[in-house]
């Protein structure tokens, strides 16, 4: 193994690395933060739940679905202006957040209203019967009796935005997609491609295994899901 691109490496991956890290966790609070409201506004006011509003419901749900349709390369671009408004500039990680975000923004809105859903009605009728408040019911059932579903559709949410870190590399984004195409595929450095992608799914695998031993946990403490 040459020694160059071994230092290359050690100088490069561990700063790169962090700065994924950063963009990818950043984005996904600030998606949950904007995506779970929603997911909730659409459950709530869907035909049939107990605040029905058709005409909000379709209006937030096509807003969700052109979100969810647009291809990241298309978004990130077409997001320069907007994001160059709110962090003061287009290039870096800080700036990379924006973009992540509002991709990632629909898909949790989305995911959260399908847990809500799946939660047994009987339950939901139970609170209700009781005199629950509205915040009450989203707060003490839904969002309760769903947390399992969300924390493991969030899971997802960040192993996506993980691809789409890389992908901010092409235009200046940072982290470990920079590496990539700066140093490994416009250097013809394999040895630094090959870091960068093994880095990447040990991420991967790593968010995976977290965000499955979490929902696991849940379970196991409402007693859902033996110990074995």
């Amino acid at each position: 193994m040459d020694s160059n691109n071994l230092h290359l490496a050690m100088q490069l991956l561990p700063l790169q690395l962090w700065n994924t890290l950063y963009m990818v966790f950043a984005s996904a609070f600030f998606a949950v933060l904007i995506g779970l409201p929603i997911g909730v506004i659409l459950t709530m006011t869907d035909k049939g739940h107990i605040q029905a509003r058709p005409h909000l419901y379709r209006i937030l749900e096509t807003i969700v679905n052109i979100g969810r349709s647009f291809p990241f390369a298309i978004l990130m671009v077409a997001l320069i202006p907007f994001t160059r408004w709110i962090v003061g500039t287009s290039l870096g990680t800080t700036a990379s957040i924006v973009p992540l975000t509002l991709a990632a923004a629909p898909f949790v809105a989305r995911l959260v209203e399908t847990s809500l859903k799946e939660v047994n009605r009987h339950v939901l009728e139970a609170a209700i019967v009781m005199g629950s408040s509205t915040w009450q019911i989203v707060t003490k059932v839904l969002l309760r009796e769903a947390l399992p579903s969300i924390v493991s559709g969030i899971t997802l949410v960040i192993v996506s935005l993980i691809g789409f870190s890389a992908m901010v590399g092409l235009v200046g984004g940072g982290g470990l997609g920079q590496v990539a195409i700066q140093y490994g595929y416009n250097r013809f450095n394999t040895f630094i491609m090959i870091s960068t992608v093994l880095l990447l799914i040990i991420l991967v695998q790593t968010v995976q295994w977290a965000g499955g031993a979490i929902a696991k946990s849940i379970l196991k403490k409402r007693g859902q899901l033996s110990h074995d």
